[in-house]
């Protein structure tokens, strides 16, 4: 029998690219109100966004998607994108931009090995917000391994980060 195959260990998801209906709706979303840095622009279709100077994270295009509907909570495509932060303190700073925004959450949640803020970007695409907690305070099974759950986040809790 074949030996199945592991992705190395080191191997990490470089950027994710939407279909968007709206350039600039979109921008006001990813630059405007979460704050990805612009790294470049192909015109009117598209634009390349990072967060630290890297080449880009997240790529947005309208070349087969202008003006084209919301995505459907209820089809296949993506389910959502995630974005990791460094901190606790800094997942609350962007927590604090979308309440003083009065930008709509979809949920918020404690999942023990992180915390996260669930919301949907202009086109409907499903954004989760999150840090990781320390590897060594993941919650674990009996036998090791990673014990997952979902819990209510308290977001004043998040927002005392910023005291």
């Amino acid at each position: 029998m074949e030996k199945l195959y592991k992705v190395p260990s080191q191997t990490r998801i470089g950027h994710v690219h939407l279909k968007v209906s709206n350039l600039d709706k979109s921008l006001e979303f990813y630059h405007g109100l979460l704050g990805f840095e612009i790294t470049e622009k192909l015109g009117e279709e598209a634009v390349f966004l990072s967060a630290g100077g890297y080449h880009h994270h997240i790529g947005l295009n309208t070349w087969n998607s202008k003006d084209a509907p919301k995505a459907s909570r209820h089809g296949v495509g993506l389910y959502h994108t995630a974005i990791v932060y460094p901190s606790r303190k800094e997942l609350a700073v962007v927590l604090n931009r979308l309440l003083e925004r009065d930008y709509t959450l979809t949920g918020a949640a404690d999942h023990g090995v992180s915390e996260a803020i669930y919301l949907d970007d202009p086109d409907g695409n499903g954004v989760e917000l999150y840090w990781d907690r320390p590897r060594e305070e993941w919650p674990r099974k009996s036998d090791g391994s990673v014990k997952m759950y979902t819990r209510p986040l308290r977001l004043q809790n998040l927002l005392e980060e910023l005291n």
